[in-house]
């Protein structure tokens, strides 16, 4: 299976706002790169949620609960969304200056591609993100 990492502005739809409604469709998206990202979601994979903007933060583990399915606010049918639905809230935030001070996750694409709002990333990466929430 594979690990993600999406961004949300935490003032436009918080970590918080994703546990109280139980499931979201992620939609919006209206890059090409990250459409591919989102059209290679399986069911069941879980996912990083960065706060960007605000906190710039991983914050708490989502996972992928209904696979890309035609974008609702997308007029012209390119894009796509996935639905997703929270997993847990990280025991603390992993901020971006920490991922990016830690020579394991040099590569992450959130640090490579600041831009990109849903990225892969590695078993490697995922554990090393995890272990740093720990504490």
């Amino acid at each position: 299976m594979s690990h993600w990492l999406v961004k949300s502005e935490p003032n436009t739809y918080a970590f918080a706002d994703l546990q109280r409604d139980g499931r979201t469709v992620w939609d919006g998206v209206r890059n090409f790169t990250a459409r591919g990202n989102l059209k290679a979601m399986k069911s069941g994979e879980e996912v990083l949620y960065y706060h960007s903007q605000e906190g710039l933060a991983v914050v708490g583990i989502a996972k992928v609960v209904k696979e890309a399915f035609p974008d609702p606010s997308d007029e012209s049918g390119r894009f796509v969304a996935v639905e997703l639905a929270p997993v847990r809230e990280l025991k603390r935030p992993v901020a971006l200056a920490e991922m990016k001070a830690n020579p394991k996750l040099a590569d992450l694409q959130v640090i490579r591609q600041g831009r990109l709002s849903v990225s892969p990333v590695t078993d490697d990466e995922w554990a090393e993100i995890l272990r740093m929430a720990e504490g």
